[in-house]
């Protein structure tokens, strides 16, 4: 005689279908897209690890188990099974010059370059290749390549003797042309330096070939103007390379504002594939009803995901590499010299103002410790008269702040942007700017974790085309501090190192918080925009000096795959 099931089995069994059943029960909400078998680092400090993520209408839907995301599939629903690579949070540039920096992908490459005759051939095959170039353009050089620090005209004039050429420094600060450039613009030893500029001489009076600051926009203004097709073309390219190093948003900086037009033709023929936040630069000594009135009606028109006009770029001073930063102390080196302020302090501060009061955030390059206590004070007394304590004003670059200072981001609620590969302690980059500050400011060089440390929030860039558009090489500076040959041993002012997750959330949450853009950007959560990078080798895994070297296998915005590698 065959026994009965017991009450307690016979629990168990019908527990045990529902569950079953509950694991197999489609969610009513199709999925487009499903990743599987992915290690998914979210961002989201409650949940940081996942598996799968579900993609709905440019969002996403779901986040966890790779059990849970089928429930989303349907017949129509792409699964991209991730083989176990990692998936991040589509990464952020919080500092381009996006036009620039494409048209720069057409130019002179001297990225890199540690002599004069390495420069001098990559432009020599530029100039085989170009016969038919009115002007031969290129960037990237750095002053310790050069005898002295700076470059010469002779030197230019070697390889290009018949055709103007101006190449500008990776800094974009000094301008190198040689003589037949000088002489189309009229700059001989009678010519004065402009305001803000200067024409750099020798002993005799004649100017030698470098142009500092807006000196360089004496030669730059005779050069033809690229159409608007050849401006897409360039943008295009631009796109290309963004979406190729996982690059999803950028926050543009100077040079944007007037290609709004382009990019919303690019935006409607589909060819957009990043999204810009864009600033509007503002000259001393203060915006204009005009000024104000072209911000208003291009905010109006720009306002969305893709394509939004938000916030000012103001210009407080230099750079150290040519001792045009405004410093607190003179240079080491120099009796007196503290490099100089673009704006009168007064009325930089009545402009942040007026920003502020019209809920306009400010973003200030300043580099040198006079300059960023300048841009602290007015963001203070700024929140003071007009009450508004979320602007989320920003310091752009910060790369000698006073020591007093540095808590001020904090407790001022102002973000620090800071660009980590303008830390590469390499000699040709770094000489220079480790000479003209001396070994007690030294210590202070590009502080990212004194900030996080003390309560600031911290967004990552490249400065493009300053540096490369790929972060890749910007988050392993960001964790050792070391340059691509593994020196200095340890890293360079090694206790500025941040952690990997740190240095994510810098290119990602970060750069979204620095626009007010944290509850639908920067971390892969359920509702927020469906930007994703996958990448291989996982950059947890590895050794942290071969982070540079990661590879993008594919990269989403809004859904929509713009990016996808072997």
């Amino acid at each position: 005689m065959k026994s009965r099931p017991s009450s307690c089995a016979l629990l168990f069994f019908f527990s045990f279908l529902l569950i079953l059943l509950g694991g197999c029960r489609k969610a009513k909400t199709p999925a487009d897209i499903i990743i599987t078998n992915a290690r998914v680092y979210t961002g989201d400090g409650q949940k940081p690890w996942a598996e799968a993520v579900a993609v709905r209408g440019g969002r996403i839907l779901f986040v966890g188990p790779t059990e849970k995301a089928l429930r989303y599939q349907r017949p129509a629903t792409r699964i991209i099974d991730a083989g176990g690579k990692l998936l991040l949070p589509g990464l952020m540039d919080s500092h381009v010059h996006f036009v620039s920096g494409s048209e720069s992908l057409g130019r002179v490459d001297l990225s890199g370059t540690r002599t004069v005759e390495e420069m001098q051939a990559r432009i020599r095959q530029f100039v085989r290749d170009h016969p038919q170039a009115e002007w031969i353009q290129g960037r990237g050089w750095m002053y310790a390549a050069f005898p002295g620090n700076m470059p010469h005209k002779k030197y230019l004039d070697e390889v290009v003797p018949d055709r103007p050429a101006m190449m500008s420094c990776a800094d974009g600060h000094t301008t190198w042309a040689n003589s037949r450039a000088l002489t189309l613009a009229g700059i001989d030893r009678h010519t004065p330096d402009p305001e803000n500029g200067k024409i750099v001489r020798d002993e005799t009076g004649e100017p030698t070939g470098a142009l500092l600051e807006e000196a360089g926009s004496l030669v730059s203004r005779l050069i033809p103007r690229p159409t608007a097709e050849e401006r897409l073309a360039s943008l295009r390219e631009g796109l290309g390379e963004a979406a190729r190093v996982g690059v999803v948003r950028v926050h543009g900086m100077g040079g944007e504002f007037g290609a709004l037009e382009l990019l919303d033709r690019l935006r409607r023929d589909g060819s957009l594939t990043v999204r810009f936040l864009i600033t509007m630069w503002i000259e001393p000594p203060g915006p204009k009803a005009e000024d104000w009135k072209a911000y208003e009606e291009a905010r109006a028109r720009y306002n969305d995901e893709w394509l939004s006009v938000g916030g000012v770029k103001l210009m407080l001073d230099g750079v150290i590499d040519s001792m045009t930063a405004a410093m607190l102390e003179p240079y080491a080196g120099q009796a007196e010299y503290r490099g100089k302020l673009f704006w009168d302090a007064e009325a930089f501060k009545r402009t942040v103002i007026e920003c502020n009061a019209r809920g306009v955030q400010v973003s200030t390059h300043a580099i040198g410790d006079a300059a960023i206590r300048l841009a602290l004070d007015a963001y203070e007394e700024a929140a003071r008269r007009t009450g508004r304590l979320d602007i989320r004003n920003k310091i752009e670059h910060a790369e000698n702040i006073a020591a007093s200072d540095i808590p001020r981001f904090g407790k001022l609620g102002v973000i620090a942007s800071f660009q980590p590969l303008h830390a590469n302690p390499d000699p040709t980059w770094m000489s220079t700017w480790i000479e003209y500050v001396g070994p007690e400011r030294e210590r202070r060089a590009f502080p990212w974790k004194a900030v996080l440390d003390r309560g600031g929030c911290v967004a990552f860039g490249s400065d493009w085309p300053v540096v490369t558009l790929n972060p890749w090489p910007g988050i392993q500076m960001a964790v050792t501090r070391q340059d691509f040959e593994g020196q200095p041993p340890g890293g360079w002012v090694p206790e500025q190192r941040v952690k990997l997750e740190d240095a994510i959330r810098a290119y990602t949450l970060g750069g979204a918080y620095a626009m007010h853009r944290e509850e639908e950007e920067g971390s892969i959560e359920a509702g927020k925009l469906a930007d994703l990078v996958l990448v291989w080798p996982n950059i947890f895994e590895v050794d942290p000096r071969e982070i540079s070297k990661t590879r993008v296998v594919l990269t989403m915005v809004g859904g929509r795959i713009v990016f996808a590698g072997d």
